[in-house]
């Protein structure tokens, strides 16, 4: 799938996006670059991040959990977007969820968010604009999916986030909102299917749970990424959007 991209639409903003070296978070960085935006990609993965393509974008090696790490990594820039990318998924029910798990789960997929919201935030709102978009799930946004607990509550969280941060400022020209990708073709999907013990047989079962009969491919949440940066969707704000191929109707 190629969305059609529309050049020039965030000429002259800056845009940060975490875990941008591969999957979701590389389609968008490179989605936002081609439709005019400086882009700085930040990701643990520093090989990965030399893959980025676009002569607009920037790289970062940082670990987006640790907030002194990434304010070194940020400096004094100034940025017109945020897009929270990061994420970990947990396989297991509560009594197949121990707390280090439980625990680790908030610290990559909400404290990582907090941490990047708040080192762009003062920023965004001294200039009296800004649009920060933050990777939720389908798992959390209309009913919850088995074996996921502490992943589900974990990016319910960032929902709830999205909308708090949204009353707080919503009349001060900075934007907050969600998308909630179902089940997207990413490389963080194919490792989890590659580990099981018939990747095949898995593969073809994620398949057919998808009503449209494929899964998502991360192009198509990259240009719901752009559309939420651009001006066109300045009257959205403490949205949380499904883009899941009708897997929750």
């Amino acid at each position: 799938m190629n969305p059609v991209i529309v050049s020039g639409r965030l000429k002259g903003k800056r845009a940060l996006v975490t875990a941008g070296a591969q999957g979701i978070g590389r389609a968008i960085a490179e989605r936002l670059a081609a439709e005019g935006a400086e882009v700085l990609a930040t990701d643990l993965n520093a090989a990965a991040l030399q893959n980025l393509t676009g002569d607009a974008i920037r790289t970062a090696a940082v670990d987006g959990t640790d907030a002194q790490a990434l304010q070194l990594a940020l400096g004094d820039k100034q940025f017109d977007i945020l897009v929270n990318c990061i994420g970990w998924v947990h396989h297991g029910t509560l009594a197949e969820t121990d707390y280090q798990q439980w625990r680790r789960s908030f610290q990559v997929n909400v404290d990582s968010a907090y941490h990047a919201i708040s080192a762009v935030l003062p920023g965004m709102l001294e200039r009296g604009q800004g649009s920060v978009i933050t990777i939720a799930s389908a798992a959390s946004s209309v009913g919850g999916f088995p074996n996921r607990v502490a992943y589900g509550a974990s990016k319910a969280a960032l929902i709830g986030l999205t909308k708090a941060l949204a009353a707080d400022h919503v009349g001060q020209g900075v934007r907050f909102n969600a998308i909630c990708p179902g089940t997207i073709d990413t490389p963080s999907l194919g490792e989890r299917i590659n580990a099981t013990p018939d990747p095949a047989a898995t593969r073809k079962a994620f398949i057919a749970r998808q009503p449209m009969g494929r899964l998502g491919v991360a192009s198509e949440i990259a240009a719901l990424a752009a559309y939420l940066a651009a001006d066109e969707s300045a009257f959205m704000t403490g949205s949380s959007l499904v883009i899941d191929g009708g897997a929750t109707v």
